[in-house]
């Protein structure tokens, strides 16, 4: 069984471990609820001035309930010398116990462990992104056997060169060329692009794309695990595996801060008594640095700054998925923008009318939308749109007819009136004689302009549209944009490609998409970023969501980014400062233990207030 099968098995819950999965995140939900409810018992008690024991009961209980895990997880870092931010905090838990603290000890565990299932609730959609993208590559294909007659198989098992029927309706199960019928085949899932593909005889046709209104038959090309639809799965899920975990900035901060605070007080016991002599008093010394150093101001403000700061992005349509992706999003160098859907509407409209001869544009309207009556293609209902806003009424034609893979027909008196793609245009004909011209477009966001000039007052470096339209469409909408580097008729693979290339160059990357086949580039970026109208797959593959499906907030989301990051760093320099100052004056034997008690306790509670000020940004 290989790797993606295992994926996809995981996903369905075939195992039953996505139950066992749920029970264990209930658990520890249930576990930090009475872990606050505990916290909060002790903090009244303490108010209250009740007996210190019984101020220490429920917090210590706390501290277990909530922070069992993590410090072990912390002792076991410190045994194998691989210190990181659950060290840290164990070293904070210890030294607030040591000092009778014990109500900061349990706000530190339970702070931190907040953070932690929240951002393990991240990491979990992996499964999900993997389910959305099953979808689209479907278990079997109906294979031709003889004389037209058909069997349905597990699509697995069909062999290149097989011979299959594609039922009206139904998507492409493997990568094939067609050899009879003709269609319009809706390619969205694969390329984002909204025009249907026109597609008949020798049309090469990826798995993954919808068929349309008639029966093609046709012969495959490629086998079901080496289809497109299959890589694609395979490209998000290994993007996903290969994606850099880019580190907290407290993950980072902890692998310095704690070998050094330990290692000096280590020395400040040993080596000035060796010189000096008087090993209890400069012990004694040492345990004030310790204490000095205590990090429970670092450790409760930096988590709450990051939570402040998502929840104040919350309110204003930006959903974060972890205090990561706000770091990434606050130091981007690069946008990366896919087209249809996230800098155009996905919608097609009337772009450019040209009428010849005695016609003017309203007669082309009128007779382009009477022919288009009955059909449902995308540019058809544009065209009546169009009517409908000039409130032009429609003419009753007869004879409606529809031409497989080129366009309409119908008949008005004595003429023959008809509507068929060329290229990027529709042509109008009467009697076999052009009367007019209809071009299309995608419908530019209207906010997509001004959202890309304040990216670049922000500072971004390189903004790039990659879309898989053709070249035509694409030139148009960067032009208009002024988006100067844009690649077009890209495949979920070279766009993958292209953001890899990107990436050497301009880091951090941010991928802004909205389609299944924005799914792994957007693993691959360093921070995915989904329009919350877009697809399943996009919208669980993303590390940020535009929930409002607009991209307007992105350029404030990613100044409140920054500002958040700002007041992290506020609060790491402001507690540093203070304990150098106190370190210092420890180890000259001013500082007694209470004023280093004092300092720490007071630094927490000055780094506390400064990081709730990001609620109300």
């Amino acid at each position: 069984m290989n790797e993606i099968t295992k994926n996809v098995q995981t996903a369905k819950c075939e195992n039953g471990s996505c139950k066992n999965e749920r029970n264990e995140s209930k658990v520890e939900i249930i576990l930090l609820i009475i872990s606050a409810v505990l916290f909060v018992l002790s903090v009244v008690l303490q108010i209250l001035k009740i007996s210190p024991i019984l101020v220490m009961i429920p917090a210590l209980l706390c501290v277990l309930l909530s922070g069992y895990e993590v410090i072990i997880d912390g002792i076991k870092s410190a045994i194998k010398l691989s210190l990181d931010e659950t060290t840290l905090m164990t070293v904070a838990v210890i030294a607030a116990v040591i000092l009778g603290e014990f109500v900061e000890a349990a706000a530190v565990t339970l702070l931190f462990s907040l953070g932690e299932l929240l951002e393990d609730k991240a990491v979990d959609k992996s499964k999900d992104r993997i389910k959305a993208l099953v979808d689209i590559r479907p278990d079997t294909a109906t294979v031709i056997v003889d004389k037209l007659k058909t069997k349905t198989v597990p699509a697995k098992k069909v062999e290149i060169g097989t011979l299959i029927e594609i039922a009206p309706h139904t998507v492409i199960p493997i990568d094939c060329v067609v050899i009879k019928g003709k269609s319009f085949v809706d390619t969205s899932a694969i390329t984002g692009e909204s025009l249907p593909l026109e597609c008949e005889k020798g049309t090469f046709l990826q798995s993954g794309m919808l068929n349309g209104d008639s029966t093609l038959y046709a012969k495959t090309t490629k086998t079901h695990e080496n289809s497109t639809a299959s890589k694609i799965v395979e490209l998000v899920e290994n993007s996903e595996k290969n994606k850099a975990e880019s580190e907290k900035l407290i993950t980072r901060f902890a692998k310095i801060y704690t070998p050094v605070v330990m290692l000096f007080a280590l020395v400040i016991a040993v080596v000035p008594p060796l010189i000096f002599g008087d090993f209890v008093l400069w012990i004694n010394r040492a345990l004030v640095c310790l204490v000095s150093a205590c990090p429970c101001a670092i450790v409760i403000s930096v988590p709450l700054a990051y939570f402040a700061g998502i929840g104040s992005q919350s309110k204003n349509g930006i959903l974060i998925k972890g205090g990561k992706f706000l770091e990434i999003l606050a130091n981007a160098k690069a946008f990366v923008f896919d087209k249809t859907g996230t800098l155009t509407e996905n919608k097609i409209v009337i772009s450019d009318i040209k009428a010849f001869g005695n016609y003017n544009e309203d007669d082309i309207i009128k007779l382009a939308s009477s022919v288009e009556e009955k059909s449902t293609h995308p540019v058809a209902i544009a065209i009546k749109e169009l009517a409908r806003e000039k409130k032009i009424e429609p003419l009753t034609f007869e004879n409606y007819k529809e031409i497989p893979s080129k366009g309409v027909s119908a008949v008005y008196g004595t003429s023959e009136i008809r509507c068929f793609a060329d290229n990027n245009e529709i042509k109008l004909t009467i009697d076999n004689k052009t009367a007019g011209i209809i071009k299309t477009s995608d419908q530019i966001r209207k906010e997509a302009k001004s959202v890309l000039t304040n990216l670049k007052k922000l500072g971004i470096e390189k903004i790039v549209m990659l879309t898989g339209d053709k070249k035509d469409n694409a030139e148009e909408v960067a032009k208009t944009l002024k988006i100067d580097d844009y690649s077009y008729s890209l495949l979920p693979q070279d766009k993958l490609r292209k953001v890899q290339e990107l990436k050497k160059d301009f880091s951090p990357l941010c991928f802004v998409g909205d389609g299944i086949n924005d799914a792994p580039v957007m693993a691959e970026s360093d921070c995915a970023i989904a329009m919350g109208l877009g697809s399943e797959a996009a919208i669980e593959t993303a590390d940020i969501i535009l929930s409002n499906g607009d991209l307007s907030p992105l350029p404030k989301a990613i100044k409140l980014c920054r500002k958040t990051m700002k007041t992290v760093k506020t609060n790491l320099i402001l507690a540093l400062t203070l304990k150098a100052v106190v370190i210092i004056l420890a180890v000259l034997g001013i500082a007694p233990m209470w004023l280093a008690v004092l300092a720490d306790t007071g630094m927490c509670v000055l780094c506390v207030i400064n990081s709730t000020r990001l609620i109300k940004a």
